[in-house]
């Protein structure tokens, strides 16, 4: 046996084992009325917003820190003042928005049900609701996912394909009348020509 094998396989000399490290949890910064506004400024700066949001955020971040004055923060008023100096548009996010998600193809269910989920109003989502044909979104969504007629083969001819393919538009927000009609086409341009038929 080798002298100097000290017990370790590779024949090195072990490590004196550590204790693990113990962190102490920190302590929540302290935040007062200033702080809580520059944040409520930094965060409508960033990123487009509604005002439910940014209150949910500004709660969110009191709850990670310690509020230093003895008077309550008043959420709702800042939040206010930010959207009357204009930071913070509820009705230019949801034109936004639904311009977005119809875009990328999903139908007035599924932008109605985003748009809610963001707290925009009923009257602001009412204000933004999509003129344009159901068949718009419908098409992109198809195009995208290769539904249909945009798909390899062509408009399923399977039952079991073609209900999963139903069900997509669905999640989506489609119709039924509408889902059916663009997975039914025959060819691109029948599922295209939809559009004007409406």
């Amino acid at each position: 046996m080798d002298d100097n094998h000290d017990g370790d396989e590779r024949g090195g000399r072990r490590r004196p084992a550590r204790p693990p490290r113990v962190y102490a949890p920190r302590e929540p910064r302290p935040i007062d009325a200033a702080q809580l506004q520059e944040m409520a400024l930094g965060y409508a700066a960033r990123y487009a917003t509604t005002a439910a949001k940014l209150r949910q955020y500004l709660a969110r971040k009191l709850r990670e820190r310690t509020w230093t004055p003895a008077e309550p923060p008043d959420i709702e008023g800042l939040s206010a003042r930010i959207v009357a100096l204009g930071y913070v548009n509820d009705r230019a996010y949801a034109a936004s928005k639904t311009r977005d998600l119809t875009a990328r193809g999903f139908g007035q269910q599924r932008v109605r049900s985003a748009l809610s989920a963001a707290g925009v109003s009923r009257d602001d989502v009412a204000a933004e609701a999509v003129e344009a044909s159901p068949f718009v979104a419908a098409l992109a969504f198809a195009r995208r996912r290769r539904l249909g007629p945009f798909g390899r083969d062509g408009s399923p001819a399977d039952p079991a394909v073609k209900r999963r393919q139903m069900a997509a538009m669905a999640r989506a927000g489609h119709g039924f009348d509408v889902a059916r009609r663009v997975i039914e086409a025959r060819s691109e341009a029948a599922a295209e020509a939809l559009v004007e038929g409406d």
